[in-house]
């Protein structure tokens, strides 16, 4: 985390976090929270099965305000062009419905692979930060601990920073502090930043869309890929840290 106050006076800036309403994403508003001068999230709708997420990140940018008593601006953009697309099982009547299975086109990819969604949401992130004059664009996408999709990868990020730089001339970053970091390490960071109590209690990752089930790393199915995920990361935290 050092290496953003490093490269530039964070505390003069502003951040534009990609809110999902997930673990990672809610570890990430923690961070910014902590570094930036200013901070606005920005969460997209684009037909997915479970709203809740839209709600779970909406009650979790509040839960962030009246624990640091910041103000935090918030954007919600309606991307209807993936939901026409489809082609992805986390969106709502696919044919694909099955986030266990491989993507009908995609070899190699789980059904739960959204074609472009990271492309999409992070060339308006970009927009908005252009107009909100902000230096930085934070995203909880890792290639450590993911589900395969490609669009998590360093070099993808990389690239797509220089391209939208180029077509505006901009010079927005880009940060990822979770690229490296397993689950089990983004929970000890939302410790660090004093937010685990809300990535417990407020954010959601199940693919299978259950907020009612508890578990002690969470809500969720428990069975689904990300709830594997996310119990497999807390089991290693408590043991690890």
């Amino acid at each position: 985390m050092n290496k953003l106050i490093q490269e530039k006076d964070c505390k003069k800036e502003t951040c534009v976090v990609v809110m999902s309403g997930g673990q990672d994403s809610t570890t990430c508003l923690g961070i910014a929270v902590e570094l930036f001068k200013r901070v606005a999230v920005v969460t997209f709708t684009y037909g997915q099965k479970h709203g809740v997420e839209v709600f779970c990140a909406n009650e979790i940018v509040k839960e962030v305000e009246e624990k640091f008593n910041t103000s935090i601006e918030q954007h919600v953009i309606n991307v209807d062009a993936l939901r026409q697309i489809g082609n992805s099982a986390l969106i709502a009547g696919d044919e694909q419905d099955d986030v266990t299975k491989e993507h009908a086109q995609k070899e190699g990819l789980p059904a739960s692979y959204v074609p472009n969604r990271n492309a999409t949401f992070l060339t308006l992130a970009h927009a908005l930060a252009q107009k909100l004059e902000a230096g930085y664009i934070m995203t909880g996408v890792c290639q450590t601990d993911y589900s395969g999709y490609p669009d998590c990868r360093r070099e993808f990020i990389e690239a797509l920073e220089t391209a939208l730089n180029l077509g505006s001339e901009s010079d927005i970053k880009i940060t990822t502090p979770l690229m490296n970091v397993d689950k089990a390490y983004t929970f000890k960071l939302a410790e660090e930043y004093d937010v685990l109590d809300i990535v417990l209690q407020k954010s959601h990752t199940c693919y299978e869309g259950d907020h009612n089930t508890e578990n002690e790393w969470g809500f969720g199915c428990g069975k689904c890929p990300s709830c594997e995920l996310r119990a497999k990361g807390w089991a290693e935290f408590l043991e690890r840290y």
